[in-house]
């Protein structure tokens, strides 16, 4: 029996990403509906050096094997079987931290946050400059903010979100 069920609270939802649908339970908070949804990579970077956010790092492998993950990101590919629940599972050991998303340039990361949006989904934060740039900024690599080996960001990433 779910803990939403224990309560007679059902704060279940539905979200369908990159044609895979997962029902959720979705606990409310008040840090997160009072984040704006859209970060610089520099309030990304501070935020995450001062463990106020989890970063989630959506691009492909080859792409973390190309540039690097930025340091302390967490790597869950939008491109791979079971990413709803993988992104779910983050916000859940984030402990009441935001998650904030990072993808090249900003466009995935955007995709995402409507699908999570749409299903009325709070929480979340779309690093819309990327690791690389886009119209809203330089990117986590222009900034020099630090990046790991794709290797070691795998290493790193926690049990639960393998």
């Amino acid at each position: 029996m779910t803990k939403a069920t224990e309560t007679g609270h059902d704060h279940s939802r539905r979200l369908v990403l990159a044609g895979a649908t997962v029902t959720v339970l979705a606990a409310p908070s008040i840090l997160w509906g009072q984040q704006a949804e859209i970060w610089s990579a520099k309030v990304a970077h501070d935020s995450l050096i001062n463990d106020l956010i989890r970063l989630v790092d959506i691009r492909s492998r080859e792409e973390w094997a190309e540039t690097g993950v930025a340091q302390g990101a967490w790597p869950i590919s939008l491109h791979e079987d079971h990413f709803p629940e993988r992104l779910f599972a983050a916000r859940e050991i984030a402990h009441g931290r935001p998650v904030a998303m990072i993808c090249a340039t900003g466009g995935r990361t955007g995709y995402v946050m409507r699908g999570l949006r749409e299903a009325g989904y709070s929480g979340f934060i779309d690093v819309s400059e990327g690791m690389l740039s886009s119209p809203r900024g330089p990117g986590w690599i222009a900034s020099e903010f630090p990046t790991v080996s794709s290797e070691v960001a795998l290493r790193d990433l926690p049990a639960e979100l393998a």
